[in-house]
C-alpha cells in the first residue's frame, strides 16, 4: 500500500505538451481539414483599421464565425463586404494562437442577397413609408433657443458626457436625461416610454417639459442598433409633440428613427450643436448689431442736421417775415383813437333821436290798444261752454246706441262664425297631414327599393378600404391594405385593420425569409383589445 502512494501518479507517462506545441497542433488539425471552404452566410460586424486589412463577423441565427482578409485580398476584392449583406466568403480556415480563437482567411466574397435583418428593416421601411410617416411635411422645426434638452440614452455611456459636453462649451441649457438601454431585448420599449415620458410632462409643471428631445447612442453592429429600428420606436418618434434629434450610430449608420425624427444627426456630438446655437457666437452677432444700431443712429441724427441746416438756410429772417405786420400794427395804432370818439358821437347821436320818440302819450295810447284786444279774449269763455254741451249731448246719443244686449248679439254672432271658421280649418288640416304621411309613406317605401341594404338581406356584401371607398373590382381589394366588408347584419374588418392588434411575430421566425406567416383569417367580429399590463417600475427618474 505504501509503494502504491509513493509512486508515480496515474498516467504520468503521457506526452506533456508546451502551450505553443498544443496551439501548433491544433493550427495543424484546422488548416488540414479546412484548407479551403466557401461559407453562405449573413456579414455582420465589419472594421477597417488603418493598416488596410478587413475584419469582419460571418454569422447566422446560431453561431458567428471571425473572418480576416488581409490588405492585398482586400484590394483585389470585387465586391467588398457591407454590414446586413448576404454573402459566400471564399478562404481557409486557421487559427489565432494569441487569443485562442479560430478564423476564416477570405479570399473573395460574394453577394449572395440582402440578409435577413436587412431584409425585415427594409419591409418596415417600406410599410412606414406608406403610412406617410416619412413625408417632408411633418417635420417640426427646431426651437433657436431652447430652455430645456431632454434626452434619451443611457446614463453610463460615453455618449451623454460628449452631448453635455459640447452643451457646456456651446450654450449651456438645462439638460434632462432619461435613462434608458441602449440595446438588448429592453431596448425598444424603454425608448419609447422615455419618449411618450417627455410628451406627457405638463408644460409649466414641477418637472419643466423639454423644448427638443434627443434620442442618442454610440455607433455598434446592426445587432447592436436593431431597438432603434423596432416599429414602436419608430411610431413614438413620429407622434413625438416636441420636436425629435436623432442621433444613433456614427454618420454612416442608419436607423428607422432617422427617417421618422424631425432632424438627423450624424453623431450624439453633433446633435447637441444642432440643438443650440453658439453663445460667443450669438454675443459677438449682438455686439455687432448694437454698433450698427448705434452707427445708424448717429448717421440719422446728422443726416436730420444737415437737412435742417439746409432748409433753414432757405427760409427768410424772422424780422422780414415780422415787418409787414408791424408796419400794419403801428397803422392802425394811430387811427384807433380818431374811430373811438367819432363813433362815440354816432351813437350819441342815434339814441338822441330815439330818446325823442318815446313821449308819454305814446305810451297810453299803446296801453289802451293792449287792454281793448285783453276784453275781446274774455268774450271766449261763453264759446268754450257751448263747444263742451254740444259734446256731452253727441256722446249722450253714442252711449244710448251701445245697450248691452245689442254687444252681446253682435259677440254672440261672431263667436258662431268664429266656430265655423275653426272647423273647417281644423278638417282641412287633418287632411293635410293624412296626405302628407301617405306621401312620407310612399317615399320611405321607394326609398327602402332603391336602397342596397335591401340587398344585402339577399345573400350580397359590400366591400370597402381602410379610407371608406367602395371597392369595385378585385384589383382594387387586392391593393388595399385593408378591407372592410358589410354583411346584413353587421361588418367584418379583414387585414391591416386585424393585423395591428396581433403580437409580433419572434425574432427567431422573424429573421427567416423562407417561412412567410400565415395569411390571417377573418372574423365575424373584432375581439375587443385588452388593456396593457402596466410596465415595471423604471425608478426615480430625477
Amino acid at each position: 500500500m505504501d509503494m502504491f502512494e509513493d509512486g508515480p501518479a496515474a498516467g504520468s507517462n503521457a506526452h506533456e505538451f508546451s502551450v505553443s506545441e498544443l496551439s501548433g497542433a491544433v493550427k495543424r488539425t484546422i488548416e488540414g481539414e479546412f484548407g479551403h471552404v466557401r461559407v453562405r452566410a449573413e456579414v455582420g460586424r465589419v472594421s477597417r483599421p488603418r493598416s488596410g486589412h478587413l475584419y469582419f463577423d460571418l454569422k447566422d441565427d446560431r453561431a458567428v464565425l471571425a473572418a480576416v482578409s488581409w490588405k492585398g485580398q482586400v484590394a483585389r476584392m470585387q465586391v467588398q463586404p457591407e454590414e446586413g449583406m448576404e454573402v459566400i466568403a471564399t478562404g481557409r480556415m486557421t487559427t489565432f494562437p494569441g487569443q485562442s480563437k479560430y478564423q476564416l482567411i477570405v479570399d473573395n466574397v460574394e453577394p449572395a442577397g440582402a440578409g435577413a435583418l436587412m431584409a425585415l428593416l427594409e419591409k418596415r421601411k417600406a410599410m412606414l413609408q406608406a403610412e406617410g410617416l416619412f413625408a417632408q411635411e411633418r417635420k417640426r422645426p427646431l426651437p433657436f433657443l431652447p430652455r430645456v434638452i431632454g434626452v434619451v440614452t443611457s446614463p453610463s455611456g460615453a455618449v451623454i458626457r460628449d452631448i453635455l459636453h459640447r452643451l457646456r462649451d456651446r450654450f449651456p441649457v438645462r439638460v434632462l436625461i432619461w435613462p434608458v438601454a441602449v440595446q438588448g431585448q429592453n431596448c425598444a420599449p424603454e425608448v419609447a416610454r422615455a419618449i411618450e415620458g417627455f410628451n406627457r410632462l405638463a408644460p409649466g409643471g414641477p418637472v419643466p417639459r423639454p423644448d427638443v428631445l434627443i434620442v442618442a447612442r454610440g455607433g455598434g453592429s446592426i445587432e447592436d442598433l436593431w431597438g432603434f429600428n423596432e416599429e414602436i420606436v419608430a411610431r413614438a418618434a413620429a407622434g413625438s409633440q416636441i420636436p425629435l434629434i436623432s442621433a444613433v450610430g456614427h454618420e454612416t449608420d442608419t436607423t428607422l428613427i432617422d427617417f421618422v425624427s424631425d432632424r438627423r444627426a450624424p453623431t450624439p456630438t453633433a446633435a447637441a450643436e444642432i440643438a443650440v446655437p453658439v453663445r460667443a457666437e450669438l454675443q459677438a452677432w449682438v455686439a455687432d448689431m448694437q454698433a450698427r444700431l448705434i452707427r445708424a443712429q448717429g448717421q440719422a441724427v446728422l443726416s436730420r442736421r444737415q437737412r435742417l441746416a439746409d432748409l433753414a438756410r432757405a427760409l427768410p429772417r424772422p424780422e422780414r417775415l415780422t415787418e409787414g405786420a408791424r408796419q400794419r400794427l403801428d397803422t392802425w395804432g394811430e387811427r384807433l383813437p380818431n374811430a373811438l370818439r367819432s363813433g362815440v358821437a354816432r351813437r350819441r347821436v342815434a339814441l338822441s333821436e330815439a330818446g325823442g320818440s318815446l313821449r308819454p302819450s305814446v305810451l297810453q295810447s299803446r296801453i289802451a290798444r293792449e287792454r281793448g284786444r285783453l276784453d275781446q279774449a274774455d268774450r271766449l269763455a261763453p264759446a268754450l261752454a257751448r263747444g263742451v254741451t254740444d259734446r256731452k249731448r253727441a256722446l249722450a246719443q253714442t252711449a244710448a246706441r251701445l245697450r248691452p244686449e245689442t254687444v252681446s248679439r253682435d259677440l254672440a254672432r261672431k263667436r258662431r262664425d268664429l266656430d265655423q271658421l275653426t272647423s273647417r280649418f281644423a278638417t282641412v288640416a287633418a287632411r293635410g297631414v293624412e296626405t302628407r304621411r301617405d306621401r312620407l309613406a310612399a317615399l320611405d317605401r321607394l326609398r327602402l327599393t332603391l336602397g342596397y341594404e335591401a340587398t344585402l338581406d339577399r345573400g350580397y356584401v359590400v366591400v370597402r378600404d381602410n379610407a371608406g371607398a367602395v371597392l369595385t373590382g378585385a384589383q382594387k381589394a387586392s391593393e388595399a391594405a385593408g378591407l372592410s366588408i358589410q354583411f346584413s347584419d353587421g361588418t367584418v374588418e379583414v387585414g391591416a385593420a386585424r393585423l395591428a392588434d396581433a403580437p409580433p411575430p419572434p425574432a427567431a421566425q422573424a429573421a427567416e425569409p423562407s417561412k412567410p406567416a400565415p395569411a390571417p383569417k377573418p372574423q365575424a367580429k373584432a375581439a375587443p383589445k385588452k388593456t396593457p399590463k402596466t410596465p415595471p417600475e423604471q425608478g426615480s427618474l430625477f
